[in-house]
């Protein structure tokens, strides 16, 4: 058989790679692959990606094969422009990248290049709404009251003072009421005339 791996994702750690898993493997079987390596990343495509990077660089390679099956050419990345990229240049090095959902993806020719390009930027405008959605809910829950980040710590103000004045470092004074020395920094600085 035929070796390959496999790179799968999902944005959050509340979903799971488990609904890609069993369609990579089943198609890379009829195609006669045996998977040596499975990639599996838990993080969004607009953020740094350890687990894809080393698949790059592993690819690069040759650790394992010329083959890279994904799930969907949307888990592979958001970005139109770094999809493309790293199709192209998975394709330069001998690399086919074989998609469930888009067969086309392994094909060759100069449709390909065009249907990846398109695909990517559909990826990339559903992230783009996304954060438009995320933004309009934040803004939504700000009009109605709600109060958005962490909740704000208090700080004995007079207690930290009484502290320092017995010659103790702002770390320590931190520690002693349980806040972070930013935070008593700033609480500090606030009272100060």
């Amino acid at each position: 058989m035929n070796k390959c791996a496999v790179y799968l994702r999902v944005s959050t750690d509340r979903q799971s790679t488990e609904n890609q898993r069993p369609e990579v493997e089943q198609l890379a079987a009829a195609r006669g692959f045996e998977v040596v390596k499975v990639y599996e990343e838990t993080m969004s495509a607009a953020k740094s990606r350890p687990v894809y990077e080393q698949m790059l660089k592993d690819m690069k390679r040759g650790k394992f094969g010329g083959v890279l099956f994904i799930w969907a050419i949307d888990r592979f990345g958001r970005s139109m422009i770094g999809n493309l990229q790293d199709v192209l240049e998975l394709d330069r090095i001998g690399v086919t990248v074989v998609s469930v959902r888009e067969s086309w993806l392994d094909t060759g020719g100069p449709v390909r290049n065009l249907l990846v390009a398109v695909f990517s930027w559909a990826a990339e405008c559903e992230r783009t709404r996304l954060v438009d959605r995320t933004k309009a809910g934040l803004e939504a829950a700000r009009r109605r009251g709600a109060r958005i980040g962490r909740p704000r710590v208090r700080v004995d103000v007079d207690r930290a003072l009484e502290l320092r004045g017995q010659g103790r470092t702002l770390r320590e004074v931190a520690e002693r009421l349980e806040v972070g020395v930013g935070t008593l920094h700033r609480a500090l600085a606030a009272r100060a005339p």
